[in-house]
């Protein structure tokens, strides 16, 4: 099993105040041979549709001394759970938690918004200390 991020409960309770409810943490699921475990599973019913919406959250912090190795790292991860979810589960969709401050240095570079764009990256921009969704980005 795979350590939790640092973040993890701060992202957990700030999707709860925004009425999701956790399904899954981790969420755990298989793709041919291969095992996979996504931060958390969440969904919320859209009262006017009546319809569920459902989402799987992967958390990043950020905090080693090189943010583009992270960002790699947080790439790589991103588009294996991707493919293994569109899979399995294609109603699900699949975001990136990051902090806000590192969505406000590190991915306003023209590299990381040009890797955001080419590989669709959903995000998730987070204040871990609030433990509030600053902005979602589709």
């Amino acid at each position: 099993m795979s350590a939790k991020d640092i973040f993890h409960e701060n992202v957990k309770k700030a999707l709860q105040k925004e009425q999701w409810v956790i399904t899954a943490d981790p969420l755990k699921f298989k793709y041919g041979n291969v095992n996979f475990q996504i931060d958390l599973g969440a969904e919320r019913v859209l009262a006017a549709e009546r319809q569920g919406e459902k989402i799987a959250v992967e958390i990043k912090s950020f905090l080693n001394p090189s943010a583009v190795t992270d960002f790699y790292a947080a790439l790589g991860q991103f588009l294996s759970y991707r493919l293994a979810l569109e899979a399995t589960e294609p109603d699900r969709l699949l975001y990136l938690a990051v902090p806000l401050d590192v969505y406000e240095t590190f991915f306003q570079f023209e590299f990381t918004q040009a890797a955001i764009q080419r590989y669709q990256l959903l995000l998730i921009v987070y204040e871990p200390v609030q433990e509030v969704i600053v902005q979602w980005i589709n």
